[in-house]
């Protein structure tokens, strides 16, 4: 292949690479046209700050339900035969698999290397750096990340802090705005009033539901009898 010829593919490889990185579906089309394994439903909202290495596109595998956040890297070789090279004279290469399984979630600036697989129903911590496999219903978090509770613990944590944290909301717009709360403001707390039958257009109940939708739409009963139940309960007037 001539100079020329390796010159033109670069470059538009190249271009390639930066359009796809301008939109999240194209960016996951083009991952799926390296031959990456990508699931359906994946959310990468940030693909311009997103580096997945395509050196070995077959060693990757990303399932369903899957969010990549902000300055998410992943590798599956290692750079060390660099070193290996110049003092051995011998070029001795690492690469390894990465698995990534269903509905998994990574925070900001998650690194993930080679040989790991990150289980099922994971939640992944901001800034964690995964170099040892995480097993499924985990969340990990740290640099080297490791396992803090399981999944099943981290809901019920949730469930027992989130109404407190809603009623604090509250009063940060009082405090903030001057103004009493109003339903547009709920946009991710209203299953604590709103019934399942009800579906306001300010607020983005489908849209937040996403695939269980209509699991909540046969079976939630809130927590509160109605908004106004939810604001006194709160302490607003």
């Amino acid at each position: 292949m001539s100079l020329l010829v390796r010159t033109i593919k670069k470059i538009a490889g190249f271009v390639e690479r930066k359009w796809a990185r301008t939109n999240e579906k194209r960016y996951i089309d083009y991952l799926r046209r390296k031959k990456v394994k990508i699931g359906d439903n994946c959310m990468i909202p940030f693909p311009s700050t997103v580096d997945i290495d395509l050196c070995r596109p077959c060693l990757v595998e990303i399932g369903d339900y899957v969010r990549i956040n902000k300055n998410f890297f992943l590798r599956v070789h290692d750079g060390g035969f660099f070193v290996l090279r110049h003092k051995f004279k011998e070029l001795i290469s690492a690469s390894g698999k990465v698995t990534i399984g269903n509905n998994v979630y990574f925070g900001f600036d998650c690194k993930v290397f080679k040989g790991v697989t990150v289980g099922d129903n994971c939640i992944i911590g901001a800034n964690s750096v995964i170099s040892k496999s995480i097993p499924a219903n985990s969340v990990a978090v740290g640099s080297p990340a490791r396992v803090v509770c399981t999944v099943d613990e981290y809901y019920q944590k949730r469930k027992a802090v989130y109404v407190q944290e809603a009623f604090a909301y509250c009063h940060a717009i009082v405090e903030r705005y001057g103004r009493r709360p109003v339903l547009a403001d709920f946009k991710s707390e209203f299953p604590l009033f709103l019934k399942a039958h009800e579906e306001p257009t300010d607020l983005p109940v489908r849209a937040q539901m996403a695939e269980v939708y209509d699991h909540y739409k046969e079976h939630h009963v809130p927590l509160f009898e109605s908004f106004d139940d939810f604001l006194k309960a709160a302490g607003i007037d």
